[in-house]
């Protein structure tokens, strides 16, 4: 047992202070934060498993998860309740919501019920929208985020370092990029929102966890997250039906989002490109700076994505002739029959 787990057995012995439990490991995330399953030999309000958030200060900050929290909880989202806190010392006693990833139960036979009630779930989030509640997702966020690929996908993976004219391809592809974002409607976005932070429960699913992040940027940010998943991939035809399926429902329930399909599947793509661009930077930091090599079998998925995207819109060629130098592919060449 290491310094802060002691640290936290203590805290929770006073938390707690009647109670037996034992804590066994329940996860870890793309963070330096780690969740514990606080076993208990007898219910407490209820519970007989409760988690315990073990988020070392200074590398984290419990603030945001506990007012985030609120803001999804008062939205009517099932989402881990705070029963007790700690925030100088980066300690929450949340409620359980279980083991059961979508990401495990996920298949043909199920996909269309568990991202409905996904959608459901992100439909009322985004009804909920209150824009002086989070941070905006502006330029300057959106820019920083896809700074990660150059800075550690390209310069630190594979060691590569881009000419003026590759650096012009970049630029001219993150400027295009966020001017279709912030273009976009702006609502509420978890800005993690996949299968392995969503939770089947057997009320309200689904659970939802990892929101702490959570900011006031582009409506198409979340579904994009949820259907061109870095953990699971589904046929083009799969994500465009789910895709009507969410689309169809918050057109109606008036969520701000394009009124022709086409147009709002452009922009569904065109926020995937940047989610894309910045998770590719994102999965080479957690391996050459935190030493977490689990991510990097998940690269070629959203670099299949991303290559997907820029061969699409003319708009974005230039991202897929860097993408194509930075591979020594040499371009097909264009007949004219």
């Amino acid at each position: 047992m290491d310094d802060r787990q002691q640290q936290l057995n203590a805290w929770l012995s006073k938390t707690l202070p009647d109670a037996n439990f034992k804590l066994t490991p329940a996860s870890a995330d793309a963070s330096f934060r780690r969740y514990f399953r606080v076993n208990l030999a007898n219910a407490y309000l209820g519970n007989k498993t409760l988690i315990a958030m073990d988020a070392p200060t200074p590398q984290e900050d419990c603030t945001p998860f506990v007012k985030v929290a609120k803001l999804f909880l008062d939205a009517g989202l099932n989402v881990p309740k705070v029963i007790a806190q700690d925030l100088a010392n980066g300690f929450l006693l949340l409620s359980d919501l279980g083991n059961d990833t979508y990401l495990q139960h996920l298949n043909n036979e199920t996909a269309q019920m568990l991202y409905g009630d996904a959608t459901n779930a992100l439909i009322k989030l985004q009804l909920a929208s209150k824009s002086h509640d989070l941070p905006a997702y502006d330029e300057a966020l959106l820019t920083r985020e896809m700074q990660l690929f150059p800075d550690w996908y390209v310069n630190k993976h594979l060691g590569q370092t881009l000419n003026a004219e590759q650096q012009g391809w970049l630029q001219q592809t993150f400027a295009a990029l966020n001017r279709n974002i912030l273009s976009q409607g702006q609502v509420t976005v978890h800005r993690d929102y996949h299968s392995r932070n969503l939770m089947v429960t057997h009320e309200n699913t689904p659970g939802i966890l990892d929101f702490q992040d959570a900011v006031h940027g582009a409506i198409t940010y979340d579904l994009v997250s949820l259907l061109k998943d870095a953990y699971i991939q589904w046929d083009e035809e799969q994500i465009i039906d789910m895709a009507v399926r969410y689309w169809e429902p918050a057109k109606k329930a008036g969520l701000p989002v394009a009124n022709d399909f086409s147009e709002f599947y452009r922009d569904f793509e065109w926020m995937g490109a940047q989610r894309h661009i910045k998770v590719l930077g994102i999965f080479a930091r957690l391996y050459h700076r935190d030493g977490k090599d689990g991510y990097l079998k998940d690269m070629p998925l959203v670099m299949h994505y991303l290559r997907k995207v820029c061969e699409r819109y003319v708009e974005l060629r230039p991202m897929l002739r860097l993408l194509d130098a930075l591979e020594g592919r040499v371009p097909r060449p264009k007949y004219v029959v």
